[in-house]
């Protein structure tokens, strides 16, 4: 049988002689299947079949979840347990495959078609579990890289452990590091969703409790505002009242202050009055048309002519007119 080694090399000193620690041991040929897995990986990512760029998001609520394993693997459990835990609500279509041994890869291409063509789902689970190189073989066929690239479901790979990569991972749309991880990356989680919803609907009470609140407010003082016609009168009666009481308290004071403004007015009035200048023995002369003459300017002999004096007056005649 022959067996390749990895191990670490130690010198014994005292004899000089080179001695090998092995840590880890397999079967011979496994090299050969490295190489092929480089080369294969190099030629797809030449054609961008690697990019993000073709790389498509997986739905957030998906109505089915399709599973492309073996129904004997531990994986499926697995994912199954994940899906149940997380998902109740969401449907959950095997499509069957062999994972391991010779023909592993044409079944998994053909599962992953097989799901594509029938349509039931509309999210796409590679997976398997843990093992070797060897054992995980099939996820690096290209026939099983073209499949997944040729998928129209969205697909997520969930081979072997957080440490193991294939090709599947490499054109999957979501690579998860395990099969259960692949699980929760498909589906929605339900108690999250729950938490979510009675966050928004605790938000939502608050929200219109305040609302509510404040229409209320406002509607108290539309209220108040909102007389009827018995309390417009009633309003209207009272403010009336207190206007008069204040006219009441204020007429007095307005009674004084006009009586001393007429006093005052009276005293400068009577300063002008024509018959206190006749009392001082000025006259006021009229001619017949009971013009006021300040001027003998136009008097004729014989005019006649109307005198006022302080008390009582006269007529007269004008028996020689003298000028100044």
């Amino acid at each position: 049988m022959q067996v390749e080694v990895r191990a670490r090399v130690t010198l014994y000193e005292e004899r000089g002689n080179y001695q090998l620690v092995v840590e880890e041991i397999r079967k011979a040929g496994l090299g050969a299947l490295y190489e092929a897995f480089e080369k294969l990986k190099a030629r797809l990512q030449a054609e961008g079949l690697f990019e993000s760029a073709r790389k498509r998001p997986l739905p957030a609520f998906p109505r089915a979840i399709g599973i492309v394993t073996s129904p004997a693997a531990a994986a499926l459990r697995d994912v199954l347990t994940t899906l149940a835990r997380r998902a109740p609500m969401v449907c959950v279509v095997i499509y069957a495959a062999q994972v391991q041994g010779e023909g592993a890869a044409g079944q998994l291409a053909r599962a992953i078609a097989q799901a594509n063509a029938r349509a039931d789902c509309d999210v796409l689970i590679v997976c398997r579990g843990g093992g070797s190189l060897e054992d995980l073989w099939a996820f690096n066929e290209e026939v099983v890289a073209r499949a997944i690239v040729a998928s129209r479901i969205p697909v997520v790979s969930g081979v072997g452990h957080e440490t193991d990569f294939s090709i599947a991972d490499f054109v999957a749309d979501l690579r998860a590091p395990t099969p259960t991880a692949a699980a929760a990356a498909a589906s929605p989680d339900r108690e999250a969703l729950l938490d979510e919803v009675e966050a928004l609907r605790r938000r939502l009470m608050r929200d219109a409790r305040r609302l509510v609140e404040t229409r209320a407010q406002r509607l108290d003082r539309a209220a108040r505002r909102l007389l009827t016609p018995a309390q417009r009168l009633e309003r209207d009666r009272e403010r009336i009242g207190e206007l008069a009481r204040r006219m009441r308290r204020a007429m007095p004071a307005a009674l004084r202050y006009h009586e001393r403004h007429l006093g005052a007015l009276r005293s400068a009035l009577s300063h002008l009055d024509p018959t206190q200048v006749l009392g001082r023995g000025y006259s006021i002369v009229r001619d017949a048309q009971g013009h006021v003459r300040s001027s003998s300017a136009g008097l004729a002999k014989g005019d006649a002519l109307d005198v006022t004096f302080a008390t009582g007056g006269a007529a007269v005649t004008v028996r020689e007119p003298r000028g100044e």
